[in-house]
């Protein structure tokens, strides 16, 4: 009987030792490989302009028109919208990210009311959000075909986008911007909370950027009567757009998930980047609340299992863990003290004669 209980005592004490072992390892290891952006990522952002606030829209048919001068519509109601998916090349490191864009005027029905489209695509290591350091990462679409399908120009960024880092932290970080094609530091504000769920907040400010430098596109630089820019004489005058914008995020930061994002977009003609001649676009946008809630669900899925394997799961190891090597332990010490065994009387009365 004794040798089973310390048979026994051994088990415990040796499948203790390994739940405990286990417990210590999870949050290391097992945390390692679920703290990436997920692979079946399939979401949907709408951003609106805020209501009250000023939505300036170059009315494009007014620049040629054969009279009146540019026309610039007031309290347009302009929506972004932003589709995401992931495509190949992905894998258990890497991801690469495709989103399609539209900008439009929601008073218009059709084609009538886009303003742009664009078609961006990038891979990113899955923990830290950044492109992948090969020549190019990503590529970017805002013309199509003859037959409609879009045209891919190579890109080479770097700087976050889509994603903030696996534990986000409170400094600057490089963040790409689609518009400019260029990289600026977009900066921490502030800690605070998107519906109760603490998150990060960033904001970077984009500087007045001439988009003819950027891509030398026919609507970058218009050469038109001077009237039709609102401006005295007869000779033709030459506009260039400009670009400037101030971007602002709140993420959360175990995930890097952006939960909510806003933008204060302005696009404008003029004789120079001082100078705001006619205003194309100019609106506030911020993401509505169904995207709000549709990020809040898809990261609160991501947490649950960071803390599924970084916390519940390893107490419950290791309690058990615990408590099968203190049984073992007890159940040894038993076993030992059921081997000291009594000489019988009748024994010690023969020894004794």
């Amino acid at each position: 009987m004794s040798n089973v209980r310390r048979i026994i005592a051994c088990i415990l004490v040796g499948l203790g030792a390994l739940l405990l072992a286990c417990a210590a390892m999870i949050p290391t290891y097992a945390v390692g490989k679920v703290a990436k952006t997920p692979l079946d990522l399939r979401i949907t952002t709408i951003a609106k302009s805020v209501p009250g606030e000023e939505a300036l829209v170059l009315d494009a048919k007014s620049l040629t028109s054969p009279e009146g001068s540019a026309k610039i519509d007031t309290g347009v109601p302009i929506v972004s919208q932003r589709f995401l998916t992931v495509e190949e090349p992905s894998d258990a490191d890497e991801m690469t990210v495709q989103a399609g864009q539209t900008l439009r005027r929601d008073d218009r029905d059709g084609d009538t009311g886009l303003l742009t489209a664009s078609v961006d695509r990038v891979t990113i290591d899955r923990r830290t959000g950044e492109p992948i350091p090969v020549s190019p990462n990503g590529s970017i679409a805002v013309n199509v075909d003859k037959s409609g399908a879009s045209v891919a120009d190579p890109s080479q960024r770097r700087g976050l986008q889509y994603r903030f880092p696996i534990g986000t932290e409170k400094k600057s970080y490089p963040y790409f911007d689609l518009n400019a094609r260029a990289t600026y530091d977009i900066d921490f504000v502030e800690e605070t909370e998107v519906s109760g769920v603490p998150v990060y907040h960033f904001r970077q400010t984009i500087p007045v950027t001439n988009m003819w430098d950027v891509v030398p596109a026919a609507t970058n630089k218009l050469t038109l009567p001077a009237a039709k820019w609102g401006l005295e004489g007869e000779e033709p005058v030459t506009m260039t757009r400009y670009y400037t914008n101030t971007r602002d995020v709140w993420v959360e930061p175990r995930t890097g998930a952006v939960l909510k994002g806003g933008e204060s977009i302005h696009l404008y003609y003029g004789r120079s980047a001082d100078k705001v001649d006619v205003t194309a676009l100019k609106a506030h946008l911020v993401f509505d609340e169904e995207t709000i809630n549709a990020q809040l669900g898809v990261t609160q899925e991501s947490l649950d299992k960071l803390d599924l394997f970084g916390k519940t799961l390893p107490l419950i190891l290791g309690v058990l863990g615990a408590i099968c090597v203190i049984a073992g332990i007890v159940l040894g010490v038993m076993s030992s003290r059921g081997r000291t065994t009594i000489d019988p009387p009748t024994e010690r009365l023969q020894r004794n004669l």
